[in-house]
């Protein structure tokens, strides 16, 4: 085979791989550039952006009501319906031009909270002190173990002293 041929055979290949790599490590493949270059084009529009979220509440509602009021405290039962509405809440806020979360979405994701999760405090915690018996362990054992140690660490230098 030619050396030349060869030369620039691995030239080419060399430079198919750099290309392929460097289009994977970009940023700017899945954004829409249009945005980037001239984010004046989507101004946020508030009113469309609370009708859309109404849309998006409302298909909340539909899917909490197949969840049974006693499993709406319970995310492993409707995980599934709260990904879908906070998705939709972020899709159209960017998709109208807004940001996300905007106080206008944080209101309306407080007012659905209230709505469906308001029964759902934790219980509070009462923290209790161990037992005496367990409480005295715990301090005794950390103390006789600094002692066990400093009792080492001068037998050991005493110990060098004499053979040295």
């Amino acid at each position: 085979m030619d050396p030349n041929l060869l030369t620039l055979f691995k030239l080419s290949l060399i430079l198919a791989v750099n290309t392929l790599m460097t289009r994977g490590l970009s940023d700017a493949d899945g954004v829409d550039l249009l945005f980037t270059q001239r984010p004046w084009l989507l101004q946020c529009n508030q009113t469309l952006l609370l009708l859309e979220m109404e849309r998006c509440g409302e298909q909340f509602s539909i899917d909490m009501n197949r969840v049974h009021p006693d499993d709406r405290c319970n995310l492993t039962h409707f995980i599934r319906e709260y990904h879908v509405f906070s998705f939709c809440t972020e899709m159209n806020a960017e998709r109208i031009g807004c940001f996300w979360p905007n106080p206008a979405v944080e209101r309306f994701i407080i007012s659905i909270h209230k709505h469906f999760f308001s029964n759902c405090s934790l219980e509070h915690v009462v923290f209790v002190d161990p037992p005496d018996d367990t409480l005295t362990l715990l301090i005794l054992v950390p103390v006789f173990l600094t002692l066990a140690m400093v009792v080492l660490v001068v037998w050991c230098s005493k110990r060098s002293d004499i053979l040295a």
